[in-house]
C-alpha cells in the first residue's frame, strides 16, 4: 500500500530507483513488491520498463468504489442543487487521518476550472472542508488531531500557526461554517460545512469554492445559506442509515 500510494501521489511516473528512495525500502524489496503489483495489474510499466504508473485493475476498483459510495449517492442530488444555486464549484470530502479526501467534485459552469480532482488529499488547516470538519469534532478528538498536525504554507494567506488555527476553529463552531481565504490556492475562497451522522459525529464536509474576483457581495446569502441547507439535508438523509453510525 505504501508503494501504491507513492506512485499515486507522484506528479510523474516513477522509476524503481525513485520508489526505493521515496519508500526507504531496499532495492530487492521494491523489485519484489513492484513485480507482485504488476502481476495483479495494480501497477503498469511504461513501454521501455523505465517507469511505473497506476494499473488498470486499480483504476477499475477505484471507479467501482467511487460509483457505489453510500455517502456520494446520498449527497449527489444536493451537491448538484448547490452547484446550480451558487454557480460555483462544489466539493464533497471525507476525513482520512490528518487530511481530507475529495470523493466528488462538481465544476462551476464558468470557463475557469480549479486544479482539484476526485481522490485529491488536502490539508485540514488550509481548506474549508478541513476546518469545518475540525470544528464539528468533539473537543478531545479535535485536540488530538491538532497536536501533531502538519501545517505547510501553500500561499501567503495560509494559516501556519496553531493558535491562529484554533481561533478559526472556535469561530467556525460559533457560526456553523468555516472559510478558506485564499489559503490553499491563490485567488480562491471556499466556504465549508460538515455533514453529521445520527450521533452528531462529522463524517464528511461540503465546500463551495469561488473566485475572489467574481465573488458576490453577500457571500453568506449567496454561498453559505445554500451550503448549510445542503449539509442539513444530507445529514437528515443518512441519519437512519446504519452504514454511517458511529457504533
Amino acid at each position: 500500500m505504501h508503494v501504491l500510494q507513492l506512485v499515486a501521489d507522484a506528479e510523474e511516473p516513477m522509476s524503481v530507483g525513485a520508489l526505493m528512495r521515496a519508500s526507504g525500502y531496499p532495492r530487492p524489496t521494491v523489485h519484489r513488491i513492484v513485480a507482485a503489483l504488476i502481476s495483479e495489474r495494480m501497477l503498469a510499466e511504461s513501454a521501455g520498463g523505465a517507469s511505473l504508473a497506476l494499473g488498470p485493475r486499480l483504476i477499475q476498483l477505484a471507479s467501482r468504489s467511487w460509483g457505489r459510495s453510500e455517502l456520494r449517492v446520498a449527497a449527489v442530488d444536493e451537491l448538484k442543487r448547490l452547484r446550480d444555486l451558487t454557480g460555483e464549484t462544489v466539493h464533497l470530502a471525507v476525513p482520512n487521518g490528518s487530511s481530507m479526501v475529495y470523493i466528488e467534485k462538481l465544476e462551476s459552469p464558468s470557463a475557469v476550472r480549479m486544479s482539484s480532482r476526485i481522490g485529491t488529499s488536502v490539508f485540514l488547516h488550509s481548506t474549508a472542508v478541513g476546518k469545518a470538519y475540525l470544528a464539528a469534532l468533539d473537543d478531545g478528538t479535535c485536540k488530538a488531531l491538532l497536536k501533531d498536525l502538519p501545517m505547510p504554507r501553500h500561499t501567503e494567506h495560509t494559516t501556519v500557526k496553531a493558535a491562529a488555527l484554533r481561533a478559526q476553529i472556535l469561530e467556525a463552531q460559533a457560526r456553523g461554517w468555516a472559510m478558506d481565504n485564499e489559503e490553499n490556492e491563490p485567488g480562491i475562497q471556499c466556504f465549508g460545512a460538515a455533514i453529521r451522522n445520527a450521533e452528531g459525529v462529522p463524517i464528511a464536509a461540503i465546500s463551495v469554492s469561488t473566485l475572489v474576483f467574481r465573488q458576490k457581495a453577500d457571500a453568506e446569502r449567496a454561498y453559505v445559506a445554500p451550503l448549510l441547507e445542503a449539509c442539513r439535508t444530507v445529514s437528515e438523509r443518512i441519519a437512519n442509515a446504519p452504514f454511517f453510525s458511529a457504533e
